[in-house]
């Protein structure tokens, strides 16, 4: 029987970055990476945890079980935004294919009731799950760091090989993908790893050339702390500027590819 209820930390109404149109994201709680640049280190754990308030001693939880039917009030109630803008609903996290079950049963009310659907996700799972949610997904939004698995690892705590499989099941089934490169400084932005990604997408993909480069945003860093973790990086990142983000598109356009700034 699939799951009336899942674990969420945060729904954010009015959201115009997560697909197209204005869109209701949902944040699914839990994820199998543990990327050191996370800004949502508080979707990590599957389980509500304590964190601090901002400039605070008190704690307060994040994290709580919701209905399927209680999420889909809070859909319906942006029902008429959704048909004026070409928006629906997005599904995030985490990892939203954590909590597959949950998930699916998401994905098919939102079918009945004509809602678009989009998937922001890391692409690690089974490709049994993968099957399972084909056709029910109208947009994928694909995480993709890194070719270099070794690097993967290191920097995810996971293996590339089964988002890289699940990407190229995606492409070989003509599902609408964007590819979402995070913007890292020092990690992801270096020239030999926008190649390696270039050359992956040109060589390996055969529908998908959309891809969105996110700069990377400190917002969560002051999360950490909060949480009672310390941060991986032992030195302070800065934002990527203009200048060096449109040096990576450029980069990436050579191959043919549809490259957007954010998104």
């Amino acid at each position: 029987m699939i799951p009336q209820s899942g674990m969420i930390f945060d729904i954010k109404r009015f959201a115009v970055h997560d697909g197209p149109g204005i869109r209701t994201t949902v944040f699914f709680k839990g994820c199998p990476l543990n990327c050191w640049w996370c800004h949502n280190p508080e979707s990590q754990q599957l389980e509500p945890e304590l964190i601090l308030k901002p400039n605070s001693e008190v704690s307060e939880v994040v994290g709580r079980e919701i209905s399927l039917n209680e999420l889909m009030e809070e859909v319906r109630r942006d029902i008429i935004f959704f048909d004026e803008s070409g928006g629906g609903v997005t599904i995030s996290g985490g990892e939203p294919l954590m909590q597959s079950e949950f998930l699916i049963s998401i994905l098919e009310e939102c079918n009945k009731e004509n809602i678009h659907t989009t998937l922001d996700t890391t692409g690690y799972s089974s490709l049994n799950i993968m099957r399972q949610i084909l056709g029910k997904v109208n947009l994928h939004l694909y995480d993709l760091k890194f070719i270099d698995d070794e690097k993967h690892l290191e920097y995810t705590g996971v293996s590339n090989k089964l988002i890289l499989e699940n990407l190229k099941f995606l492409d070989s089934r003509k599902i609408p993908v964007i590819i979402r490169i995070p913007i890292i400084p020092g990690v992801t932005d270096s020239e030999s790893n926008i190649k390696e990604i270039s050359e992956f997408i040109s060589a390996s993909l055969n529908s998908i050339r959309n891809v969105n480069i996110l700069p990377y945003n400190r917002l969560g860093e002051g999360k950490y702390p909060r949480l009672n973790r310390s941060y991986r990086f032992t030195h302070q990142l800065t934002t990527p500027s203009d200048k060096e983000l449109n040096k990576i598109k450029n980069q990436l356009e050579t191959y043919g590819l549809e490259v957007q700034v954010g998104g």
